[in-house]
């Protein structure tokens, strides 16, 4: 019994694209998904279809469907190893976009002609992080940054109760 309930609980905590296996089409994903959040246009007749947990949530679960609508790759794109994919000064707005979907967050920086957009992710399954990424007035990413989630720092969110 014991042991069933604490399957039970680490099947809740998982993503949508850890949760057993999908058929071999889109119309299988979105069965056990619901309808996707986001959807982009990619090379060669494929598409992209995202699943997101925000805004306090770290996953995004993309599903690759081919020309044919087959599923031909399913992954988590808010993890380290994905975010070192983006080249600096080849991607633009549209590559991040597709690759990582909506950002949580604009922020938009006229005197540096700079736009920032943030995205919440946990490094390694363990630490609250935020993923910036930097681009120029014309769009081209130009840097990227890491900083701690302050939503999870308990600094911040005990600061409240510090002051008073």
């Amino acid at each position: 019994m014991l042991m069933s309930i604490a399957t039970f609980a680490l099947a809740a905590c998982a993503t949508p694209w850890q949760n057993g296996k999908f058929g071999p089409d889109e119309a299988s994903a979105i069965a056990k998904l619901g309808q996707p959040r986001e959807v982009y246009e990619l090379p060669n007749g494929s598409k992209r279809l995202m699943w997101h947990t925000r805004p306090f949530g770290e996953k995004t679960t993309a599903i690759d469907i081919d020309a044919d609508g087959k599923i031909s790759q399913v992954r988590q794109v808010l993890a380290e190893s994905e975010f070192e994919q983006a080249q600096i000064g080849l991607w633009t707005r549209h590559d991040v976009l597709t690759n990582f979907g909506k950002p949580l967050e604009i922020a938009k920086f006229p005197r540096m002609q700079r736009e920032v957009w943030s995205y919440r992710y946990r490094d390694n399954d363990v630490w609250y992080v935020l993923y910036h990424f930097h681009f120029d007035s014309n769009g081209t990413l130009r840097s990227t940054q890491q900083t701690p989630d302050p939503l999870h720092d308990p600094d911040h969110r005990n600061l409240f109760r510090r002051i008073f």
